[in-house]
């Protein structure tokens, strides 16, 4: 089982890698064959909405930079990790900007999902996915906001499953551990 870690978290919180490297070491734990992408260090630039991925290049965005490796690596994963700060119930830019990218991985044409209007699948899978917000200290309203952004997206992306939970700057590594495994374990990927 393939999983990657999508790291969004910026230049100015580099001592938060450290939850990105516990989630590493949990999934490998379990046998996954893990990549942990640290965005901030990878050029990706900002969609130009232009919809080529859509109807140019099906699948495939039109700037050719590193974005196009990681829209690879997120449909040829089982499980997707966002790991980004929580800024104000969203995800950090550097995520942001790589999701955008993403788009190319669902078609522009639409279908029904539970009486919503919704992208149809482009690939006959997508991969689990768990998102972990970190938060400076507990916000009800942003962990709200974040937890259904992501269940949001899962609807949009058409993943298989998706969980998402919330941890702290200052947890420690045990802590985060256990907020991981719950968020795993609901995924149904640790017992």
């Amino acid at each position: 089982m393939k999983a990657l870690v999508l790291n969004g978290i910026g230049d100015r919180a580099q001592h938060l890698d450290r939850i990105g490297e516990r989630i590493v070491q949990e999934l490998r734990s379990l046998r996954w064959k893990t990549e942990n992408l640290i965005l901030r260090d990878i050029e990706i630039a900002p969609c130009m909405g232009c919809f080529g991925c859509w109807v140019q290049t099906p699948g495939v965005c039109l700037i050719d930079d590193a974005a196009r490796e990681v829209t690879r690596k997120i449909i040829g994963s089982d499980l997707i990790v966002y790991l980004t700060p929580i800024t104000f119930g969203g995800y950090s830019s550097e995520l942001k900007k790589a999701l955008d990218r993403s788009i190319g991985l669902i078609s522009p044409f639409f279908t029904k999902i539970n009486g919503e209007v919704h992208h149809r699948k482009r690939y006959a899978q997508a991969p689990k996915l768990l998102g972990v917000g970190v938060a400076h200290e507990p916000d009800e309203e942003s962990a709200r906001i974040f937890k259904t952004l992501i269940g949001r997206n899962a609807i949009n992306m058409h993943n298989s499953a998706d969980a998402a939970c919330i941890v702290y700057e200052d947890q420690s590594a045990t802590e985060i551990e256990e907020v991981v495994q719950a968020g795993l374990s609901e995924l149904g990927v640790r017992s």
